[in-house]
């Protein structure tokens, strides 16, 4: 390479401290000196038709061109010759050349400047990424959700936590709330996820900016990972500061406090809506009796319920299901039947999860009989069965040596050709298992294959049970 192109350009290479320029990025403050004079018509041409850049040399060449042209091109040329060389990897070369415009005062823009400050991170040269951001506001350039994401994700790959914080707190500081949450969507989808810390400064600037329905959004996804110590603590201050959620939201913080066990911190927050004029809904009022549900609290549940049927039209097809699903996990399975027959009464269809929660109920309690019955009421009423209702009704069957029904309705489901899974097999595996059919057994578990079909660990245990039980 010309050694005319290189000297006294600062050149940062990944694997040497050594730094080729006064100062590390003096050069980015300085005053860019006059161009060299020339004519655009000797040079147009040549630029225009030059061929892609495969190496370092061409992209020096484009650019002696380039920048002997009167007027020289427009800075979105440059950058098309940057992002060339930076997708070769030659991360110093991309630095050196940017010092050619500089010096022949070719103005960055900044698609330029971020080009720059992911070299540096490239490079591990964090200082030096920070000297670019400092040019950004020297030459009246605002920063975008580019520039911060490219900056935070290389502190963070350099373990430098504290300072990536940094940057997304000026970030929030300068007002660009738009592109902080651009860049949270950006970390949701990549390999750095948003931590607490993020939502909180997101949120918190939101509410100052009085951009409350924001704010509460992203408070509620906070609810939806779980995050629901936090946003409790969010919800209070919001509060006190007259920054009231919408029944939305209240209502996904109480599911999201109701399945984490805290029955009595979501009877709280209920209260909270209550008190202040914010009308609990179907939504709320469901999540909270699923809560004592998931506790075996069923008195409670069911008047929950009975207050929701007290408010006139608040109760669904979900709430039904809610409270049928509580009595049939605890064996209730007489109470869960009077709530099925209750919909019918008051004009709601129960839907294939109803007739699935019911099936179970009967399959746990050892009412096979009950089970099968309810199966063909449930086609005969037109809600048809999927799989999960045939992995059901297969399981009680095989689990109360019923064998004979089960191979039939397996039958049924293979002619209706639905996508039967390694559960299904397994189950039908377990059941021949049991009622002593080891060949048959055997002959399934071998076909899995050519049916594509991977066995699981569960598919496993259960053959070698079957075997050794069987020896």
């Amino acid at each position: 390479m010309n050694s005319r192109r290189w000297r006294g350009m600062p050149c940062l290479h990944s694997n040497s401290t050594v730094v080729f320029a006064n100062d590390y990025f003096a050069f980015l403050h300085s005053q860019p000196s006059k161009p060299i004079k020339s004519t655009r018509t000797q040079l147009e041409q040549p630029v225009r038709n030059s061929p892609k850049i495969t190496t370092v040399e061409d992209a020096f060449n484009v650019f002696d061109r380039m920048l002997q042209m009167r007027p020289p091109p427009s800075v979105l040329r440059f950058n098309q010759i940057l992002g060339q060389v930076a997708k070769l990897k030659h991360y110093s070369a991309v630095i050196s050349l940017y010092y050619q415009m500089d010096v022949s005062g070719i103005g960055p823009n900044v698609y330029t400047l971020n080009f720059l400050i992911n070299c540096c991170c490239h490079l591990n040269k964090m200082g030096f990424s920070l000297s670019v951001l400092g040019k950004f506001f020297k030459v009246g350039l605002e920063p975008n959700v580019i520039t911060f994401n490219v900056l935070i994700n290389g502190f963070l790959l350099e373990n430098s936590e504290a300072e990536a914080a940094g940057i997304f707190n000026k970030m929030i500081a300068g007002g660009n709330n738009s592109a902080a949450i651009q860049l949270l969507r950006k970390m949701e989808e990549g390999a750095c996820k948003p931590n607490l810390v993020v939502y909180n400064t997101i949120i918190d600037s939101l509410c100052k900016d009085t951009l409350v329905d924001d704010a509460l959004k992203l408070f509620s996804e906070m609810m939806c990972k779980g995050e629901w110590k936090e946003a409790t603590r969010l919800l209070n201050e919001m509060v006190s500061k007259n920054i009231f959620p919408n029944v939305f939201t209240f209502s996904v913080l109480v599911d999201t406090i109701c399945k984490e066990g805290m029955v009595v911190e979501a009877e709280g927050v209920v209260e909270i809506m209550i008190q202040r004029g914010i009308e609990p809904d179907t939504v709320t009022y469901s999540s909270l009796m699923d809560g004592y549900c998931l506790r075996g609290e069923m008195d409670k549940a069911q008047k929950v319920f009975e207050l929701m049927l007290s408010k006139g039209s608040m109760v669904n097809v979900v709430s039904y299901n809610t409270l049928i699903n509580g009595y049939c996990k605890h064996k209730k399975i007489d109470e869960a039947m009077m709530l099925f027959l209750d919909m019918s009464h008051k004009g709601l269809v129960p839907n294939t999860i109803t007739y699935n929660t019911l099936l179970y109920g009967f399959c746990k309690t050892g009412r096979i009989q009950d089970a099968q019955k309810l199966f063909y009421e449930m086609q005969a009423c037109g809600q048809l069965p999927d799989v999960q209702t045939y992995s059901i009704l297969l399981h009680g069957l095989c689990e109360n040596r019923q064998l004979s029904r089960a191979m039939q309705l397996f039958g049924e489901m293979e002619a209706k050709k639905l996508d039967i899974d390694i559960v299904i097999y397994s189950i039908l595996i377990k059941g021949l298992c049991i009622a002593g059919k080891l060949e048959s057994a055997r002959d399934l578990f071998c076909g899995l294959s050519s049916k594509r079909l991977q066995p699981s660990v569960w598919t496993y245990n259960i053959m070698i049970n079957g075997l050794c039980i069987g020896a």
